[in-house]
């Protein structure tokens, strides 16, 4: 457990996993600004995640993840943030992440279909999402096993009860 908050949460897991619903309602609970860093590369670049993907690609994406994470970071404020979900995949990332709080949203490839298997507006979901899921999962569990501090399985729970694991966890009263 950690006794304290730390000043710097970052939510990470596979898209679907609730990381921003979370994050809202966590920021809510400990009075801190969330961001969101797919929402911020949205502001920011004036194209949807979609549009950025087939523009500039995805390692152009990942770059401009890894930017606005140490842009928001290098404030030092207290935050809570929803990372996208490939955030992990860089090394960059992962050393950056061991400066916070990082929380891993894990979710089953069952779950996260049934979340987002129909979903047409996320980029890597284009073409067999199903199978597409599946193989990211795996790909990716490894880093975010990596990079948490704290991993908390959402499997049948809704975003109020995976927060209020959170904020136990953290031992804050809710």
């Amino acid at each position: 457990m950690t006794s304290v908050p730390a000043s710097q949460i970052v939510l990470v897991g596979m898209m679907g996993a609730g990381k921003s619903t979370v994050a809202k309602l966590l920021g809510l609970a400990l009075e801190r600004r969330v961001v969101d860093l797919d929402r911020e590369i949205e502001k920011a670049s004036g194209h949807s995640i979609g549009e950025l993907f087939e523009l500039e690609g995805e390692a152009s994406f990942r770059a401009r993840e890894i930017d606005g994470l140490r842009a928001v970071l290098a404030s030092n404020e207290q935050v809570v943030i929803a990372a996208g979900g490939g955030l992990v995949t860089s090394e960059a990332a992962r050393t950056i992440l061991s400066g916070t709080l990082c929380i891993w949203l894990k979710a089953t490839p069952a779950t996260l279909i049934s979340r987002v298997g129909q979903s047409t507006n996320r980029p890597l979901l284009r073409s067999d999402p199903v199978g597409t899921i599946e193989r990211l999962v795996s790909e990716r569990a490894q880093w975010y096993e990596d990079a948490a501090t704290m991993v908390i399985d959402v499997d049948g729970l809704n975003s109020k009860q995976v927060t209020a694991m959170i904020l136990d966890r953290l031992e804050y009263p809710c």
